[in-house]
């Protein structure tokens, strides 16, 4: 375990706060989504897209990709910073299926950095196990401590 998820609080209780503080950010109201955090290094995302969220063409808009795969990817890494809130400084993302309607996935994983930057990578899963996406982004240490931000509670 990296210093930073035994100083202060532990990981089990880390992993919690992160997972309050997802479900209360206003957007997720807009973007209904459940986070869990079962270790360090590693976030799933479930949701469903529904036909709201359809483009002109009949499948889930690319607002959707982006925001799942970017949440996994970044809540991956910052399960390994109990301090601070990352930054996302930037995310590739890869289309290489329409998503339509039903349960999907985004999984994130940490790849490298442990010290101002990190790196995952992330997917979505639709519900015949297929890849919809991926996408790799790099994120930053802020200066907002996460204990100052409302809906995380740690311990």
């Amino acid at each position: 375990m990296p210093p930073e998820a035994v100083a202060g609080i532990g990981a089990e209780a880390h992993f919690r706060a992160l997972e309050t503080l997802y479900a209360h950010a206003p957007i997720n109201s807009l973007f209904r989504s459940d986070l869990e955090i079962l270790e360090e290094g590693f976030a799933r995302i479930r949701f469903e897209v529904a036909p709201d969220l359809y483009h002109a063409a009949g499948a889930a808009h690319g607002t959707l990709y982006f925001k799942m795969l970017d949440d996994a990817a970044f809540y991956a890494c910052n399960s390994l910073v109990t301090d601070r809130f990352l930054l996302t400084t930037a995310f590739n993302l890869l289309f290489t299926k329409p998503l339509r309607e039903g349960p999907v996935v985004a999984e994130g994983r940490w790849a490298s950095g442990r010290r101002r930057v990190f790196v995952a990578d992330a997917r979505l899963i639709d519900s015949s196990g297929e890849e919809a996406a991926r996408g790799t982004g790099t994120f930053m240490r802020s200066h907002i401590p996460l204990s100052t931000l409302p809906g995380y509670r740690a311990g």
